[in-house]
């Protein structure tokens, strides 16, 4: 699928839509994506800052997608497990970037290339207008080669 297509499906998601959460910009070799949300009515806490949930959505499922997309069908990838850090309130319009470089992908590919299973540890920053983080998630990727999957 083209980053286009991919952006403009995952920007009509209902649970991203209904939250506010856009894909703002996508790599055409899908290394890095850009995902922001804006504060609204609808998104809103009962202090009036960002409410946890919708920036903890912000941030699933991308790595899992990006790597889905970069390593290709021969590999499963799922998410593990995540935890969200809160920094400080989210006011205004918050984004979340997120980036895999070709080390972290060679990294993986090593890992995988026996046949093991593999957790990739990842983290991204959802920073708030003044580049200050509002919250810090981390990530974990269960990756293993699909054509040497040992049951």
């Amino acid at each position: 699928m083209k980053p286009f297509l991919f952006k403009i499906l995952m920007n009509i998601y209902p649970p991203y839509w209904g939250t506010g959460i856009s894909v703002h910009r996508i790599a055409p070799d899908f290394k890095e994506i850009v995902v922001q949300m804006k504060l609204r009515w609808y998104n809103v806490n009962y202090v009036r800052t960002h409410f946890g949930g919708s920036l903890y959505a912000m941030t699933d499922p991308f790595y899992m997608l990006m790597l889905i997309r970069i390593l290709g069908k021969d590999y499963i990838v799922w998410d593990k497990s995540a935890c969200i850090d809160f920094i400080k309130p989210g006011k205004g319009k918050v984004t979340a970037h997120f980036v895999l470089t070709d080390p972290i992908i060679e990294a993986i590919k090593e890992q995988t290339a026996n046949g093991q299973k593999y957790f990739q540890h990842l983290e991204v920053d959802i920073k708030d207008e003044k580049d200050e983080i509002v919250a810090k998630v981390k990530r974990v990727l269960y990756i293993r080669q699909k054509n040497k999957y040992n049951h």
